[in-house]
């Protein structure tokens, strides 16, 4: 299973991802649409690269809207197949596990908030959060609006990025930028994540809400 997420990490790098486009870009928006929506399938895809890649192929604004697409389209779909299939022997074994109990509980408690600020950061645990989500029946319009403002804000900071790399060759100093924003990205969500456990102590068992 690890050998199989690192050889996926090792494969999608920059350049390769980008040699990817190129190939199949006689197809137009297609390949980068679907480079960003199996994203809500694959958990190993690297955002950032996908992303990045877009914007230094398609040009900001396409790269930008190709990306935000696919993005909020595979998040959506996650999303809806995880409630129809909440009753599911499979999915009840998936969510009593510890990690997704406590996904569920934040969900449930913020609902809005708790999509849309975990959306606009380019590293996170996406599948668990949609997936949470869609198990505590959050109201879809609800999940649609946070996720299409939180995926935009993300995809737009990352795509400006990917088309000034250049800029960052000629001036290695422009990468501390991107360096804080990873590591900003890395820091929110941790504190995300530490807020949202201590607003659940006194959450109500998730699983009533699947009866």
């Amino acid at each position: 299973m690890f050998g199989a997420e690192i050889s996926i990490t090792e494969y999608f790098t920059e350049q390769n991802i980008e040699l990817f486009l190129e190939r199949f870009r006689s197809l137009g928006p297609l390949p980068g649409i679907m480079l960003t929506f199996l994203k809500s399938f694959v958990p190993p895809l690297p955002t950032i690269v996908i992303v990045g890649a877009n914007a230094a192929i398609y040009g900001l604004w396409l790269g930008f809207l190709y990306s935000w697409i696919g993005l909020v389209t595979g998040s959506l779909l996650t999303f809806w197949l995880i409630r129809k299939a909440s009753d599911t022997r499979f999915i009840r074994r998936w969510a009593a596990k510890p990690k997704v109990r406590k996904a569920m509980s934040w969900a449930q408690r913020n609902g809005f908030s708790y999509v849309f600020l975990l959306s606009m950061l380019p590293i996170g645990p996406f599948v668990v959060i949609n997936m949470a989500a869609g198990l505590t029946r959050m109201p879809t319009a609800s999940f649609a609006a946070a996720v299409v403002l939180g995926k935009g804000v993300m995809v737009f900071c990352v795509s400006y990025i990917g088309t000034h790399l250049s800029d960052f060759v000629h001036q290695p100093v422009k990468f501390i930028g991107v360096a804080l924003f990873i590591a900003a990205s890395l820091w929110l969500n941790r504190r995300l994540q530490a807020y949202f456990t201590s607003m659940t102590a006194v959450t109500p068992e998730p699983a009533d809400t699947m009866k």
